[in-house]
C-alpha cells in the first residue's frame, strides 16, 4: 500500500506505537508518520505507507491545529497533567487576566524545548535523561504561534480551552506552562487534540477499528490520500510517454524540450500521460534541467514468472 492515511489517534498510544498498530492493519512493512503526538493526546496523526514515507525529510512546513485544555495552579516536570506535581498555587486568575497575557505568546516566539521531549542534545534524546533524573541546558527555539483563541473558561476547575494554530515544532506542553509562569500561578496541559495537520483536519481522520473493519473487508485502499495532495500548491507537468520512460531512469531531461514547462523555484509535480504521479522534482538552474528530487515508483516482480511489472503511485 502507498498513501497516506489520516488516523484519529487515541489517547494512551505513543506515535510509535500508532505506527505499529497500523502496521499490522495495513500489512505495510515501510510507514511512518507525520509528527508526534504524545500519548495522552489525541487526533490527527498522518501515516505514511510504503512510498509515501519518502516524503518525511521534505514535507512541506504546514500549520498543525491544537485544542488544548489547560489546568492553572500547578506546575508538573512533564509539564502536563501526567507528571509529578512540582508545586501549586491559590491565586485566582480570571478571564480577563488570561485574555490580557495570549498576545505575548502570538507570533514568533522563543520556547525551550522540555526535558520530556524526543529532541537530541549532545547526541541524546531528553527524554532519555529526565527519566534519570537529569536536567540540561537547552537551546530555544523560534516557533511561530499563528492565532491563539480563547474557547471557554471553567472557573470552578481552574481550567480554559484554547485553540492552537501553530508552526511545526511547537510544544503545547510548553506553551501551557509558559501561559502559566507568566499568570504567576503556574499551569499545565490538562488534554490536547491535533484538530489540523498537513492541510487535513479530524473530519478526514479514521480510527482504529473503521480501519480494521476495512482491512478485513478489503476495502482499505479506499481511505488512501495520494501524497502529491501534500503538494498541491506546487505546479504540476505531464510528460509524455517517452520522456516518462527516461525520467524515471534518471535522465535529466533538458527543458528545451518541454513545452510550457512551469516557471517556479520549489518542488514541480511531474505525471505520465496517465494521470500517474511519478515525482516530485525540481529545475537545475546552472544546466537547465528538470531534476528529480524523489521518485514514488514502484517496481514490483512477479515471483513465478520473474516479470517486472511498472506499478505507479495511487
Amino acid at each position: 500500500m502507498n498513501g497516506i492515511i489520516f488516523l484519529n489517534k487515541p489517547a494512551g498510544f505513543t506515535s510509535f506505537d500508532a505506527v505499529a498498530k497500523m502496521r499490522g492493519i495495513t500489512k505495510t512493512r515501510k510507514i511512518g508518520h507525520g509528527g508526534t503526538l504524545d500519548p495522552m493526546a489525541t487526533g490527527v496523526l498522518p501515516i505514511l505507507l510504503g512510498t509515501a514515507a519518502r516524503v518525511c525529510d521534505i514535507v512541506p512546513e504546514t500549520n498543525k491545529r491544537y485544542t488544548a485544555l489547560i489546568r492553572l495552579g500547578i506546575t508538573t516536570d512533564t509539564q502536563d497533567i501526567t507528571g509529578k506535581i512540582l508545586s501549586t498555587s491559590d491565586l485566582t486568575v480570571t478571564e480577563a487576566d488570561i485574555l490580557s497575557v495570549l498576545p505575548q505568546f502570538t507570533g514568533n516566539i522563543s520556547q525551550t524545548p522540555p526535558m520530556y521531549s524526543a529532541v537530541r542534545v549532545g547526541g541524546k534524546r531528553l527524554y532519555d535523561l529526565a527519566r534519570k533524573g537529569l536536567e540540561i541546558e537547552r537551546p530555544k527555539r523560534t516557533i511561530d504561534i499563528r492565532s491563539l483563541d480563547l474557547l471557554k473558561i471553567f472557573p470552578e476547575k481552574n481550567e480554559f480551552i484554547l485553540d492552537v494554530r501553530c508552526s511545526k515544532g511547537s510544544y503545547i506542553r510548553t506553551l501551557a506552562a509558559d501561559i502559566g509562569d507568566t499568570l504567576g500561578c503556574g499551569a499545565v496541559l490538562a488534554s490536547l487534540t491535533r484538530t489540523e495537520a498537513f492541510g487535513y483536519s479530524l473530519e478526514s481522520c479514521h480510527s482504529f477499528q473503521e480501519l480494521e473493519e476495512a482491512a478485513a473487508k478489503g476495502t482499505l485502499r479506499q481511505f488512501l490520500i495520494g501524497v502529491d495532495n501534500l503538494f498541491s500548491f506546487s505546479p504540476q507537468y505531464v510528460l509524455s510517454e517517452y520522456d516518462s520512460k527516461l525520467h524515471l531512469n534518471g535522465v535529466h531531461i533538458n527543458l528545451s524540450r518541454l513545452s510550457d514547462f512551469p516557471e517556479t523555484d520549489g518542488f514541480i509535480r511531474i505525471y505520465d500521460g496517465s494521470g500517474n504521479f511519478l515525482s516530485l522534482s525540481e529545475i537545475d538552474r546552472d544546466l537547465q534541467q528538470l531534476k528529480p528530487v524523489k521518485y514514488f515508483f514502484v517496481r514490483e516482480i512477479n515471483k513465478k514468472s520473474t516479470k517486472i511489472k511498472d506499478v505507479f503511485y495511487e
